[in-house]
């Protein structure tokens, strides 16, 4: 019976995924601009709707990170074009460093390995490089600087959170690890896509991709918040059997 509630858990968030896969290629498959931004509004709720259908309580860290990100995809309604940018990064900005402060314990230096750590900060070196050169060039063409400077921040918080995730994955080799970093790596590749359809040339392949990609990321995320959460619960099960035992 237990094997079976965890197979159809299972089933509801592929279930979720393929859903919002399908929602996201019609909604650009139809090029309605309604359609394409009204879509983006499922994606928070239902995964949330899949995950507390089985489970009655959530990380407070991973919680604000769904708020803030929910908030980053519901802009466009309450923000006009000019603000609506630097509105969504600010909301995607603070998503991403509650994930940062969620996982960041989990990253020990004590227990870094010695050719990890040199690794670590040559790949951050060289993303800060080009995070760099790419603020110079928004510098020039943008005029708002306010929002060059958002754009600097996001991306800044989103290397870091790849680091860190890497790195406690490098160090423990865990499910768990894994599946934040699958997470937080299409996390990183839509942000870059959504960079290109707004600075470079918007086509909307790249933004079917760019949700796809978020939608990857936020089903391995809540496949380990579900992980996770079963850790614990079978953690405090062996610990309360010894206890009476």
């Amino acid at each position: 019976m237990k094997n079976w509630i965890a197979n159809t858990g299972d089933k509801v968030f592929v279930l979720a995924l393929w859903l919002l896969v399908a929602v996201s290629c019609i909604a650009v498959l139809t090029s309605k601009a309604s359609l394409i931004t009204y879509s983006l509004l499922l994606y928070v709720p239902l995964f949330s709707i899949a995950y507390f259908s089985k489970y009655k309580s959530l990380k407070f860290g991973f919680i604000a990170y769904l708020l803030f990100s929910f908030l980053g995809d519901t802009s466009s309604l309450f923000f006009t074009e000019g603000m609506l940018i630097k509105a969504s990064s600010v909301f995607y900005f603070l998503g991403f460093m509650y994930l940062l402060i969620m996982i960041l314990p989990k990253f020990k230096l004590s227990e870094v390995q010695p050719l990890v750590g040199p690794y670590l900060i040559s790949v951050f070196l060289i993303f800060a490089f080009f995070l760099f050169q790419i603020y110079n060039i928004l510098n020039l063409t943008l005029e708002s600087t306010a929002e060059v400077q958002l754009f600097g921040l996001k991306s800044l918080s989103l290397v870091v959170l790849g680091l860190v995730a890497f790195g406690v994955y490098l160090n423990t080799q865990t499910k768990l690890s894994v599946l934040f970093l699958i997470g937080v790596g299409c996390l990183f590749f839509s942000v870059i896509l959504n960079y290109i359809n707004l600075y470079y040339v918007y086509r909307l392949e790249f933004v079917a991709i760019e949700r796809i990609l978020y939608t990857v990321a936020l089903f391995f995320l809540f496949k380990h918040a579900v992980l996770d959460k079963e850790q614990i619960q079978e953690e405090k099960s062996f610990n309360s059997s010894k206890v009476l035992a």
